[in-house]
């Protein structure tokens, strides 16, 4: 049932790469009418230099062998990019089946400290399903303040979709919301079989029309392509550009940086934020305390912890 799951991913994911490119494109003559857009299966076969028979088979999600060379050679010829990729490769090598993924849901002190020491840049932890693990205040003071939202809002997928200030908060909601939807399937490739991902997803499907048609264009991004304008109630206008920095030492773990945009007042405001709220946000619970007593000077804590 996993490995079914994985191939029909696989095929999804094959079909709407090729609907997006046109005979031109791949430098192919266009010959006679098309009824749907994009190029025909025997096009990208020729492109990629294998057999219309096995690239159907695999577009259908059939149980083949498949080659990193020959998977090189069918990325090329859908002009995918590099998380684009990275995503066929994990959907297509197929692999010992792993123990379920245990979910993350705490982070150790040195972890709080980091976050603690941004001061006026908001910064947050997350872990596989996107759930918000760890935070600043300084997140609080722009994006929502965690220790008040539910178990469920703090999920970055939800609060996007779901949660009415997400709507407000981001100047462009539907370009946000999508990015967001597409680093999310980019980083979440390897866990398509484990039962959480599948019920995320199922209930945004039914939760949310925009998730359940955005997701199913089976777009995906290695990393944030643009930086994030806010539109806050107290500041006006941010720009803030998004960071991701994996946790070495818990690998399903990720702290999301946001710093200042340059050409823009947007420090200045998150200066004079700090100064007018002060400590006002306190933590709720153990697992986001944030200790002000941390010693950073001594870069090697920080190389230990981040990669």
């Amino acid at each position: 049932m996993d490995d079914e799951q994985r191939r029909a991913e696989l095929a999804l994911f094959l079909r709407t790469r090729r609907a997006r490119l046109s005979p031109r494109q791949v430098g192919l003559p266009a010959v006679g009418r098309r009824r749907t857009p994009g190029l025909r299966r025997e096009e990208v076969a020729e492109v990629a230099g294998v057999g219309v028979s096995w690239y159907t088979w695999l577009e259908q999600g059939r149980a083949i062998t498949v080659s990193a060379s020959v998977l090189d050679s069918v990325a090329r010829a859908l002009q995918l990019d590099a998380s684009e990729r990275n995503h066929l490769f994990i959907l297509a090598r197929e692999e010992v089946p792993a123990a379920p993924t245990p979910l993350t849901f705490s982070v150790d002190l040195a972890v709080k400290q980091i976050l603690d020491s941004l001061e006026i840049y908001p910064a947050y932890v997350t872990n596989a399903r996107w759930d918000v693990v760890a935070w600043n205040q300084a997140a609080c003071r722009i994006f929502a303040d965690f220790t008040t939202l539910s178990t469920r809002d703090r999920n970055l997928l939800w609060f996007m979709f779901k949660h009415p200030l997400a709507r407000q908060l981001y100047v462009d909601w539907e370009a946000t919301a999508q990015q967001t939807l597409a680093l999310f399937r980019a980083s979440t490739g390897r866990y398509i079989s484990e039962t959480w991902f599948t019920e995320l997803v199922v209930t945004l499907s039914c939760a949310s029309p925009e998730f359940a048609a955005w997701w199913s264009h089976n777009e995906v991004h290695g990393t944030p392509e643009t930086d994030k304008e806010i539109n806050h109630p107290k500041l006006g206008y941010l720009a803030l550009q998004p960071t991701i920095l994996p946790l070495a030492q818990t690998p399903d773990l990720c702290m999301m940086i946001y710093t200042t945009a340059p050409g823009t007042n947007t420090e200045a405001k998150l200066q004079c934020l700090r100064s007018a709220v002060g400590d006002s946000y306190q933590p709720a619970e153990e697992r986001v305390f944030i200790h002000r007593s941390a010693d950073l000077s001594r870069p090697s804590v920080l190389l230990n912890l981040i990669i």
